[in-house]
């Protein structure tokens, strides 16, 4: 199978022209008229990914993260992002990323779905239509419970060991707003949306106070600690579109340590 198709199938359920104006999706670099028998799925295109893929001889990698987002004046060794590009050009690996795109369309009904959410609806329009699209999900639980019983629920559906929160841990909870990725920017939609308590990521200081004072509870659950779901979801999608073609998971590895 060409690469080309695999992108068509990738397109059937997450068109690029969902993804948001700023953002950089589809094809970054390669070939797509590459055959393609194995396709490596990972979070990040990092260098450990990238060597993962070379070493399991894939022939296309697909992220959740651009490698690529501002446009580049030269690539070559001397630069961590022209080390990476080289190394797939290297070993004819074509690099194709859906971020946005699959925000929109995948990360924020599974995410929902993560926590149980009951007639979500999207916290965050980017698209309108007889069914609007968008970033988030946001719901009302059957009955409150207390902010401290929610976040073991986040830590529990997303295998994490600890999470970071903003707010009283004793507050009763009743709508549940979620924003995989970094969420500073969905604290007005969710304030909005009359939610209690936003689930995402990447929230400093300030925005975790100032949200608390307007109301509005904050569990940071990391930015890789949502979204790894992107890994598990697009390989099965893969291995039931595809015949013929290997699929492969990157494991779930935070960047990052708590000691």
């Amino acid at each position: 199978m060409l690469c080309k198709e695999v992108m068509d199938i990738l397109e059937e359920n997450y068109p690029a022209d969902y993804a948001l104006d700023w953002d950089n999706v589809g094809l970054l670099v390669g070939r797509d008229d590459k055959e393609v028998r194995r396709i490596y799925v990972a979070l990040d295109a990092d260098d450990e990914t990238i060597e993962a893929a070379v070493r399991w001889k894939a022939d296309m990698l697909v992220t959740h993260h651009p490698m690529i987002f501002s446009g580049l004046k030269r690539i070559n060794n001397l630069d961590f992002i022209g080390a990476r590009i080289l190394k797939l050009v290297q070993n004819d690996i074509s690099y194709y990323a859906m971020h946005t795109n699959y925000d929109v369309l995948g990360m924020a009904e599974l995410s929902g779905r993560k926590m149980s959410l009951e007639d979500p609806e999207v916290l965050e329009v980017t698209r309108d239509g007889e069914q609007p699209e968008g970033i988030g999900r946001v719901a009302d639980l059957a009955s409150p419970a207390p902010l401290r019983e929610i976040c073991w629920s986040v830590k529990d559906r997303f295998h994490l060991g600890a999470v970071k929160v903003f707010g009283d841990m004793d507050q009763p909870v009743s709508r549940i707003a979620i924003s995989p990725g970094s969420g500073k920017s969905m604290i007005k939609a969710a304030l909005d949306k009359k939610a209690d308590v936003l689930i995402t990521g990447d929230i400093d200081h300030h925005t975790g106070i100032d949200a608390v004072a307007q109301g509005l509870a904050v569990i940071d659950a990391g930015h890789y600690g949502i979204e790894h779901i992107f890994i598990e979801d697009v390989k099965e999608y893969l291995k039931e579109k595809l015949e013929g073609v290997e699929v492969k998971a990157a494991p779930v590895r935070h960047p990052f340590q708590i000691v």
